[in-house]
């Protein structure tokens, strides 16, 4: 089958749009329309260097579709079935699955390359094999994926909507509430309020924290953290400091939360000395591999008990959290609408990544039937 698709080649500058070939779903796949596709700061990172999987490949790690066909042994969905693409797969039996840790499952430990776990691609054209990032490549009108890397939902929601529970709304929410542990009381800063960001000042608003804290040198995203909750904004980490330091009467923040779109050395400095005894930082946002971005006093981590750890997909459980989300948001417990900023049809896809990268967006949404 065809599909017309955004792709990127080593070196390339800009998406290209091309038609491609889809192999037919295999033992375990599905074949999937899509509805809706989010536009992420991750797949960014492609484009300015900080990834580096198999080229050529078709990027896009947020989808929202219909099933359309199954492979032989499917069992998880049946042909017309609503689902929301998990950027991690989860097997449900690895190490990793069995004991809870879902978003480290060993199915999406090399995700990112491009390529399926038996070493293949699905999508093929002009010769090429064209790999899909987080084994999804969303940015497509259709795809075959590993039934582990969808998930049903209710068939009522809005699927455009739902999108933007794939990867952004459960990465920041779960920042906050599993891997930073916030709780009644007390008090978060959360540095970065992009698609990730903003979630994460849902999730410490949900889990009951007293003072949310938002960083943000763009008056618009620190705004929309008001709305969405947030207790103060401010344009820069040393200003949030000093308010910070007066609000806890000096003993510092529970949890600092980086979810830039780019980390480093500075950002998460200014977290760590944010945070009071026993506190917590949680890095979710991405840099390039080789640069260490995590250079701190032993002795500060030591004598107060801080902690600095990472988080990937929030640390949550995508068969599980994306369901639950998306009932949050069913009962008015968690905006989603609010969240979309714009919707681009897939041709657009260059201006979408401009305006995300101008911070114009808090999400970007791409409409395959628009």
């Amino acid at each position: 089958m065809k599909t017309k698709a955004a792709v990127l080649f080593e070196n390339s500058t800009e998406f290209e749009i091309r038609e491609l070939d889809i192999d037919e779903p295999g033992v375990g796949e599905v074949q999937i329309k899509f509805v809706a596709s989010g536009l992420c700061h991750s797949d960014l990172h492609l484009l300015d260097g900080d990834l580096t999987p198999r080229y050529p490949i078709v990027p896009g790690h947020e989808g929202s579709g219909i099933i359309e066909k199954v492979g032989p042994g499917v069992t998880k969905v049946a042909p017309g079935d609503h689902v929301v693409c998990s950027f991690i797969p989860s097997c449900g039996t690895c190490r990793y699955c069995s004991t809870g840790r879902q978003s480290l499952c060993d199915l999406g430990a090399n995700a990112v390359l491009g390529t399926f776990p038996d070493g293949g691609t699905r999508y093929h054209g002009d010769g090429l094999d064209f790999g899909s990032l987080c084994m999804l490549g969303t940015f497509s009108e259709r795809a075959t994926l590993s039934q582990h890397s969808v998930v049903k939902v209710d068939d009522w929601l809005p699927l455009e909507t739902a999108v933007l529970v794939g990867c952004g709304v459960p990465t920041g929410w779960g920042t906050a509430v599993y891997a930073g542990g916030v709780r009644a009381g007390d008090t978060t800063v959360i540095y970065g309020i992009g698609g990730i960001g903003i979630n994460a000042v849902q999730g410490a608003v949900s889990a009951g924290a007293k003072y949310v804290v938002a960083v943000d040198p763009v008056a618009f995203k620190r705004e929309t953290a008001l709305k969405f909750g947030a207790t103060h904004a401010f344009a820069s980490a040393a200003d949030a400091a000093e308010k910070i330091n007066e609000i806890t009467w000096g003993q510092g923040a529970d949890q600092a939360l980086v979810t830039v779109g780019v980390v480093d050395e500075e950002v998460v400095q200014n977290a760590f000395d944010a945070v009071g005894r026993g506190g917590v930082v949680v890095v979710t946002g991405l840099a390039a591999p080789e640069k260490l971005t995590v250079h701190v006093s032993g002795a500060v981590l030591t004598k107060f008990e801080k902690t600095i750890k990472g988080t990937m997909f929030g640390s949550g459980n995508p068969h599980y959290d994306i369901v639950r989300l998306l009932r949050l948001y069913d009962k008015g417990d968690l905006k989603l609408d609010e969240l979309a900023t714009k919707n681009y049809r897939l041709e657009d896809i260059n201006q979408g990544f401009r305006d995300l990268k101008d911070g114009k967006l808090i999400r970007g949404v791409i409409l395959h039937d628009q």
